[in-house]
């Protein structure tokens, strides 16, 4: 009896124990602990996983070259040939590795191959996007060592058969006027239709992508190279240390540790290093002006809407379309967006069952308009007129007004209030003036938490408009598309009333160039 009374305290302080290591360590995960070596980009300082910016590129390198149609074979015999990090031993295995570590969109799974991983989130600073890293994985589903295509399939990969549920194949033929006509075919089901059919459908969403896909690079891309951007100091003090070890390595040579070939092949990958770090110092000037704040977007996506209403011709010809992107770029755009498109049948005929746009993607978006800084297009019944209006979620009326303020040194944009009435689904409001377009409305007070059971009767909206005879009030009109204005003046009080004030603008384009 004692024997068993012994074993079974034992017992339960072996599981105590157990439990408090397990809350222990994922407690130290949570901060950056990771129980692992440094995976090549990182480093450790003070116990936790920081970004090596000597070696991070490498890792952005690596995945650039596989969304880019690299194998991993590929990459690793590039790697040997340019001896990157001045080795001559990098193997596909290694390149896969890499691509397959959660760790460089900053995420973690703890007891990887066990039954039950633990899967953390957002535990070291991500040396690419969550976005980069979904897109490799989907690029892996493909045999990445398939020969190169003479023909662009837009939905490759993205179909499956809707009787056996395998992944549909592509074909193509080619008239004698040189019209390529697209089919996609299952063998063992001997279904076959046209690409038109998807693009009928698809057509539905292009303007939205392609809209949404302007969002991204103009604001989305830029808000996450600042994140990732180094910091000033952060750069110097990993110069400093690289010439620290350029001393070190001139000293280990006068001393006789190494031979002159031994010598060169060090000093010259630490001087790489230095010379990519001195670099990317030049470039901050350019990612300086790119510091984007969410309300920057709702704020362009005002101006451009404004800008297709009275500036339609400068916008048309500034404004790329569907039409306008080679099927290479629509393909890729679809990559991009598009996790898969469900088909069914009806009859004998294919028919497109719904778009599952990329949760990875899309997430982001949905999070803007949530907290009010983004605008979703929702279908309205103008007069007897079916038309479109700009909703945007509620944003606190400080936040509003630094808006409107803003919107104003460009346009003369007005502002009124309108009743909603929950139960007949109505609004009713009335412009000062005639011949007026609704630039976006939004509610003045957050009645998602106030009413989620719909039980209030009214609800209160802001409406921001503007007249036929308002006019782009700068003198370039370049100004309207390449700008907006910045958050320069505090002092303005809002009054929901035009006041003229002296604000500085911001470009919107990012400097790839320069910060490549």
């Amino acid at each position: 009896m004692i024997s068993r009374l012994l074993m079974s305290v034992s017992q339960n302080e072996i599981e105590r124990t157990s439990e408090r290591t397990k809350i222990g360590l994922a407690g130290a995960i949570k901060q950056g602990h990771i129980p692992h070596i440094a995976p090549l980009g990182y480093k450790r300082e003070d116990k936790k996983l920081v970004i090596d910016y000597s070696t991070k590129d490498i890792i952005i390198r690596i995945f650039d070259l596989y969304y880019n149609g690299y194998s991993y074979q590929k990459i690793s015999n590039l790697f040997n040939k340019e001896k990157v990090l001045g080795k001559d031993n990098w193997r596909d295995s290694t390149i896969m590795g890499i691509l397959e570590n959660e760790i460089y969109k900053g995420d973690f799974i703890h007891g990887k191959r066990t039954k039950h991983p633990t899967y953390y989130e957002d535990v070291v600073e991500p040396i690419i996007s969550k976005e980069m890293w979904a897109d490799c994985q989907v690029q892996k589903k493909k045999n990445s060592r398939s020969y190169k295509r003479t023909l662009t399939y837009l939905y490759l990969q993205k179909l499956k058969c809707p009787k056996c549920g395998r992944v549909l194949g592509g074909k193509a033929t080619t008239k004698k006027n040189g019209n390529a006509y697209f089919y996609y075919y299952c063998n063992d089901c001997k279904i076959e239709f046209k690409e038109k059919i998807i693009n009928d459908y698809f057509n539905q969403f292009i303007s939205e992508l392609v809209e949404y896909d302007s969002v991204v690079n103009q604001f989305f891309l830029p808000m996450i190279k600042q994140k990732f951007d180094e910091p000033k100091e952060q750069l110097e003090k990993e110069i400093n240390e690289q010439k620290v070890k350029l001393e070190r390595i001139k000293k280990a040579y006068i001393n006789g540790a190494f031979e002159v070939q031994e010598y060169k092949e060090e000093k010259k990958i630490v001087e790489k290093a230095i010379a990519e770090l001195e670099n990317k110092l030049t470039t901050t000037d350019c990612t300086e002006e790119l510091r984007f704040t969410p309300k920057d977007i709702l704020l362009k996506r005002d101006i451009d809407f404004i800008n297709k209403v009275k500036l339609d011709k400068e916008y048309q010809a500034r404004t790329k379309t569907w039409k306008d992107y080679t099927r290479q770029e629509q393909s890729d755009l679809i990559m991009k967006y598009v996790d898969d498109i469900e088909l069914a049948l009806v009859g004998n005929e294919v028919v497109v069952k719904q778009i599952n746009f990329r949760d990875s993607i899309c997430k982001p978006c949905q999070e803007l308009y949530d907290n009010g800084y983004i605008d979703i297009t929702k279908p309205m019944i103008l007069g007897n007129v079916l038309g479109s209006v700009r909703f945007s979620n509620y944003l606190p009326e400080k936040e509003v007004g630094e808006i409107i303020m803003r919107l104003r040194q460009y346009y003369d944009v007005h502002y009124t209030e309108a009743t909603y009435y929950v139960d007949k689904q109505m609004f009713y409001f009335n412009f000062a003036e005639d011949n007026s377009a609704i630039v976006r409305v939004f509610p003045l007070e957050d009645y998602y938490k106030l009413d989620p059971n719909n039980k209030m009767e009214t609800y209160r909206f802001g409406i921001l408009y503007i007249n036929e005879e308002d006019k782009f009030q700068m003198q370039e009109i370049d100004t309207a598309f390449d700008y907006i204005p910045d958050e320069t003046n505090n002092s303005v009080i809002y009054t929901k009333e035009p006041i003229p004030i002296s604000v500085g603008v911001k470009p919107v384009k990012f400097c790839e160039e320069k910060a490549e």
